[in-house]
């Protein structure tokens, strides 16, 4: 009896276990901290630790999705186990023999107490209606229509497209942390007393169960009661964290005034927003989360900071990509109404804050990814007027791919700006930059050509002509490895998957097995 009644509900324990677990981690790999009226993930907690770990860190984003992946696999073993349990239960009402299965099945459903076995109470029972009726069971499928719908709305295709479908969805997982918590009040989970082990030990009396009716005092009829509910025990914690996080610190860091003191809009629908913040402090690289109330109180959108640390302002660059920059963008135009109110959170932490750890950078912008180097490259070209002796990096690499000439025209001024003070200081080598052109038609690559003979580029008018296609990593990589043998190289992108692959398979290719020689590290901006 002590198996049949225990020991084939281990893997459903377990798995209650693992889930609790992933569940806890799940919430956790959202979870920010303050620090200095700055906001950092936990790799700014553990700054101190080793490049590898933190770098590791940077992969919150992978790792959420992986807990993510688990989560669903173990529910879905959960489930099937409780099918087959249940099948079990159902089967056990419909017996020709007495067995022991069939006699625990019948016990105690007609008496006061709740210290029956089998939630299948009687043979017209069906599975359906207890899968419905229990707190168990209902919210058993309320957890798994809730973990769907998020599973399902977080495809790539559905956030890039519709991402406001993906932003509500996702908060199903309130619902979902709430109906986990009382999923086990139903009390499917069952095992012996400990008054009735005490009275009726299953390695005595799992032989005699024809007699238990006879009111043996050595075997009684087992009593059992459900186990009380655990998953609360590992998701309290991390979701109050959450919950104090996101609604507490975030409503009052809101509350703080935004000043807005420059609008641009940029060719290719990109608008710039030049804004003021008391107290707010920055690195390079960082991002922080834009409200917008007037479209929409809940959604919080993520933007790269394009200032440098020196200003005395922040900047983004905010691109129409959805419905709600689209709209945000709209607003903006619109010469004769009020300027909208803006709430900022932030700012927080990403991998390319590390960038002034290598003796050479290399970066690579997509797009609009080259907002979080934009930081960079103006925190430099303060550095280099002001002398900085403390700065680490010797050379800069710089890539940047785009589909069309009009973006170039986001940061021309600034590029400009940049090869001006290198000239004058003495640094001509240290920024090294290249920029691509991946979409253009035989008017521009004619007009090109008839002005290739100019100083400057006829499409953005800096020194450095534009390449057309995209770049030979391959070469790249070579050239930069044999011309720095020695060197500590640290690889930073802000762009797509497949650019990331690339990426990451040269790093390892072209790093030196000797660890004194050349070493590429990758590091990829994640939201």
């Amino acid at each position: 009896m002590g198996n049949w009644v225990v020991n084939h509900w281990l893997a459903v324990l377990c798995l209650v276990a693992w889930l609790g677990l992933n569940v806890f981690l799940f919430v956790h790999t959202f979870l920010k901290y303050e620090k200095d009226d700055k906001y950092y993930y936990t790799r700014e907690i553990l700054g101190f630790c080793s490049r590898t770990l933190r770098k590791s860190l940077d992969h919150n984003l992978t790792f959420h999705k992986l807990v993510a992946y688990m989560i669903c696999i173990f529910t879905a073993i959960h489930i099937i186990a409780h099918l087959f349990n249940f099948e079990r239960y159902s089967r056990s009402h419909h017996v020709t023999t007495i067995t022991l299965a069939s006699v625990l099945s019948s016990l105690h459903h007609d008496k006061e107490g709740g210290f029956w076995l089998n939630p299948i109470a009687s043979p017209d029972m069906t599975v359906l209606y207890v899968t419905f009726t229990t707190i168990a069971g209902l919210s058993g499928v309320i957890i798994t229509i809730a973990l769907i719908l998020m599973v399902t709305s977080s495809m790539e295709f559905i956030r890039r497209h519709y991402f406001e479908l993906f932003w509500y969805t996702h908060h199903l997982f309130i619902i979902y942390m709430v109906c986990l918590w009382i999923h086990g009040l139903g009390g499917i989970v069952r095992s012996q007393t400990e008054k009735s082990m005490n009275e009726s030990h299953p390695h005595k009396c799992a032989q005699s169960f024809e007699k238990w009716d006879d009111h043996d005092p050595d075997c009684k009829e087992p009593q059992f009661e459900g186990h009380p509910p655990e998953s609360w025990k590992w998701t309290l914690a991390p979701f109050a964290l959450y919950i104090f996080e996101r609604f507490l610190l975030r409503f009052y860091r809101s509350q703080q005034k935004v000043v807005i003191t420059k609008v641009v809009m940029h060719p290719s629908k990109v608008l710039e927003l030049q804004m003021k913040k008391r107290g707010f402090s920055m690195e390079v690289g960082q991002y922080i989360f834009v409200n917008c109330p007037s479209i929409s109180f809940l959604e919080w959108h993520p933007f790269t900071l394009t200032s440098a640390p020196e200003e005395d302002f922040f900047s983004i660059h905010i691109r129409a990509a959805g419905d709600w920059t689209e709209n945000l963008i709209r607003v903006f135009e619109q010469q004769n109404s009020l300027i909208p109110r803006i709430e900022v959170d932030g700012p927080f932490g990403t991998a390319s804050e590390d960038v002034f750890q290598y003796e050479v950078a290399v970066l690579v912008g997509a797009g609009i990814g080259v907002t979080p180097f934009a930081s960079i490259l103006k925190s430099i070209w303060f550095k280099l007027q002001h002398s900085d002796h403390k700065l680490k990096t010797q050379k800069i690499y710089f890539y940047w791919i785009c589909r069309e000439t009009g973006a170039f025209a986001w940061f021309k001024d600034l590029l400009t700006s940049l090869e001006q003070e290198m000239e004058e200081s003495g640094k001509v080598g240290f920024l090294n930059y290249r920029l691509f052109l991946t979409g253009w038609n035989s008017n521009i690559a004619g007009h090109v050509a008839l002005n290739f003979d100019k100083a400057t580029d006829i499409l953005t008018g800096l020194k450095q002509k534009t390449f057309f296609g995209r770049p030979m990593w391959d070469n790249e990589f070579s050239t930069i490895a044999t011309t720095h043998p020695k060197s500590v190289v640290g690889v930073f992108l802000c762009g797509p998957l497949t650019l990331a692959k690339s990426l990451r398979k040269c790093c390892h290719q072209y790093s030196s097995l000797d660890p004194r020689k050349v070493q590429f590290y990758f590091n990829q901006e994640n939201f």
